[in-house]
């Protein structure tokens, strides 16, 4: 199977999204990782004031982590699929919440510009193209010293977590999601993480990109080993010493 890209992916989303929140939903701690992931940015006084970009926000589950951990923050929360951001704008929202469809990649065709003070990109950088363009234009509309946590199914290595992913995706989520006519995408889902990167070996594209402060934290939970908070910042500008 070849992997789903750009426009192909995202009319697979359009299709998933009526049935997005109901698998889920059947993930334990699923909403609850997020949450804990959004917190690892470490932003002070719950984002009051601050600029966030939730970049690839689905149906809203990242944004709703987002929108609780940090109730002050402004939240601009960016999409490809038309159908999933349709699914996420039906949610009761607080002010200061925005969705915008755009590819990661072309956030300012969309007129999504920075600085943000943080960046938070759930389950996204598998399913893009080119994830060292992406972490390049995240780069760019951090301010500086702006923080970024990407929540990723990213393997640790080991060969057991590799054998769990497949069996869950094999024995579970692919048979439910061909019933309900989402078997190419779903297909899509395993194979993509059992393709990308290693936990370690994203953390080393995120260094390339020119962040700093990259650390690698695991999830609890039968994800353990599987997905991943991937922490870093932009550095500071000339006048601090570049910190």
């Amino acid at each position: 199977m070849t992997l789903l890209r750009d426009e192909d992916l995202a009319a697979a989303f359009d299709h998933a999204s009526r049935s997005y929140d109901g698998l889920v939903a059947a993930n334990p701690g699923y909403h609850g990782q997020l949450r804990r992931s959004a917190r690892r940015l470490g932003l002070p006084d719950g984002g009051a004031g601050l600029r966030v970009l939730d970049l690839g926000c689905g149906t809203g589950a990242s944004t709703a982590a987002l929108a609780t951990v940090l109730p002050g923050a402004e939240i601009t929360a960016v999409d490809a699929s038309a159908g999933m951001l349709e699914r996420a704008a039906r949610k009761p929202w607080r002010d200061g919440v925005t969705f915008v469809r755009a590819p990661a990649e072309r956030l300012a065709e969309a007129g999504v510009r920075g600085p943000f003070d943080a960046v938070f990109a759930a389950y996204l950088f598998r399913n893009v193209t080119d994830p060292d363009a992406v972490l390049t234009a995240v780069r760019d509309v951090l301010a500086p010293r702006g923080r970024l946590a990407v929540h990723e199914y990213a393997l640790s290595g080991r060969a057991v977590d590799r054998a769990v992913w497949t069996g869950v995706c094999r024995g579970l989520v692919l048979p439910v999601a061909t019933l309900l006519g989402d078997g190419r995408l779903y297909r899509h889902l395993w194979r993509s993480v059992v393709e990308f990167d290693t936990a370690d070996r994203f953390a080393a594209r995120v260094r390339a990109a020119g962040l700093r402060d990259v650390r690698v934290l695991p999830l609890p939970g039968w994800q353990t080993g599987i997905t991943h908070t991937v922490v870093a910042r932009r550095p500071g500008t000339a006048a601090d010493g570049g910190r």
